[in-house]
């Protein structure tokens, strides 16, 4: 049976994008076709950072309005046949979306995908509310500050009162926490909160921490999904959070801060 995941924080510039398209592509790369859907209507980023943005010709919202076929609009990801991407519009208005409308473009990808991994825009506006709403599982993406982290509880009050999973009174949307632009040596010394304060702060499990780098910045220039590059740190943390996605008990890598050498201490670098 095929799985509805949202990738959403409330807070915008947090890697939502950059998370949702590795995430896809890394369960793509595992054999299970995978579809990533843009919910930012009048801000894509997707295409950009899948490296598709020339290829888009239809979009979420032509379907929507039937003003082209699901096939038609899809984008199937060049590296990869178990990949597809549905684009977001640029131009269109947000009223476009409706439960009933979204609930139909959902059930048509579920009868062809494993997954349907929907990525939201920022805040809690109508294309936010929508991507959530049919998910079974969903990945809080935070940023270790307590402006990111708060507005990410926020986004949980969501999840658990206006999906349809809560209002139809199902069992409720399973929770993944995913903490990007992690550097341990900054949360050692108090500039960043701890993974610890983050968890008791947000209360949900803890499935993957991104390190930052400046390899997720060049993969998103490239249009290149940062898991496919294999020497990075931040594309290993998302293959190991997309392993314990699918039940693997893989550890925590990159939680230690480096220890300085003594060149370096004395120097200060």
């Amino acid at each position: 049976m095929s799985k509805v995941i949202v990738v959403t924080s409330g807070k915008g510039g947090v890697g939502k994008t950059t998370t949702s398209a590795s995430f896809a592509a890394g369960l793509a790369n595992r054999g299970h076709r995978t579809v990533v859907i843009d919910f930012d209507i009048g801000l894509r980023n997707l295409d950009l950072v899948m490296g598709c943005e020339r290829r888009v010709v239809y979009d979420f919202v032509n379907v929507i309005n039937d003003e082209a076929t699901l096939k038609q609009a899809l984008i199937r990801d060049k590296s990869d046949n178990n990949l597809h991407i549905l684009p977001a519009s640029q131009t269109r208005d947000k009223d476009a979306f409706t439960e009933e409308k979204v609930g139909k473009v959902i059930d048509e990808l579920r009868e062809d995908f494993d997954y349907i991994v929907c990525d939201s825009p920022a805040g809690i506006e109508k294309g936010a509310l929508m991507a959530l709403f049919y998910a079974d599982e969903a990945l809080i993406v935070t940023n270790p500050e307590i402006s990111s982290v708060r507005d990410s509880d926020r986004i949980l009050g969501m999840l658990s009162a206006k999906s349809q999973r809560a209002i139809q009174g199902e069992e409720p949307i399973k929770e993944h926490l995913v903490v990007t632009r992690y550097s341990p040596n900054r949360a050692e010394s108090g500039e960043m909160l701890s993974l610890d304060d983050i968890q008791e702060l947000l209360g949900i499990d803890l499935i993957g921490v991104i390190p930052e780098s400046e390899a997720v910045l060049q993969a998103s220039n490239s249009g290149v999904p940062v898991i496919r590059d294999e020497q990075s740190k931040s594309g290993q943390a998302y293959q190991d959070m997309v392993a314990r996605f699918l039940g693997e008990d893989i550890p925590m890598r990159f939680l230690e801060a480096e220890k300085k050498g003594f060149l370096k201490r004395f120097f200060g670098a």
